[in-house]
């Protein structure tokens, strides 16, 4: 009763005989290809190139939004006796987004003007006096926002740091209109001259 499991299988394989025909195998795998369909290594190649294709638009985005951001801007206006910039905790831009823009908005703005000034012997006294009320100014916003962080974002300090600015603006809108009177009365005094000369 005891029998070679083993022995047993190798016997009926002996006994039955049976072999295939010499281009079964080719066959098979003729008609298991023609059946199955095909997937292959090429569609992932398209996933591939479309996930490269949508990689790069990204990268291209991001470049574009890093560009084209703002840059911040300084606060600093026509400060005589600047050593060293003040750190300063918070300024009326932190407080929030519209602030920011507020702010940023007086700042190029008085920065704009302070560029297009253009100083000569006959208006300097004039731009002088403009200057040293503008740095007066520039003190007292740099109180006011020593207040904004000794004391904290309140109503009234923030109205006053926005009128600040725009005094600070109004004042350049008033020299440059002094500048210009001035040099029209300058070029109509020249253009006397040159007629009496004549």
């Amino acid at each position: 009763m005891s029998q070679d499991l083993r022995k047993m299988f190798e016997n009926i394989d002996l006994e039955v005989g049976h072999s295939m025909k010499k281009d079964h195998e080719e066959r098979f795998l003729k008609r298991l290809n023609k059946e199955l369909p095909k997937t292959g290594r090429r569609s992932y190649k398209w996933y591939m190139a479309a996930a490269l294709i949508v990689a790069l638009i990204g990268l291209g985005i991001m470049i574009v939004i890093k560009t084209n951001t703002p840059k911040a801007v300084e606060s600093v206006v026509v400060d005589k006796g600047r050593s060293e910039p003040e750190k300063i905790g918070i300024s009326l831009g932190d407080l929030s987004p519209n602030l920011k823009k507020v702010e940023d908005y007086y700042i190029a703005n008085i920065n704009l003007e302070l560029s297009q000034l253009q100083i000569s012997d006959s208006n300097k006294a004039l731009i002088d006096s403009f200057l040293e009320q503008l740095e007066a100014l520039n003190l007292e916003y740099k109180k006011l926002n020593r207040e904004l962080n000794d004391i904290g974002p309140n109503d009234q300090t923030i109205s006053a740091l926005i009128k600040n600015l725009q005094l600070r603006l109004e004042l350049l809108h008033k020299l440059r209109n002094r500048l210009k009177e001035l040099q029209n009365t300058n070029s109509a005094i020249d253009g006397s001259k040159q007629i009496t000369s004549i």
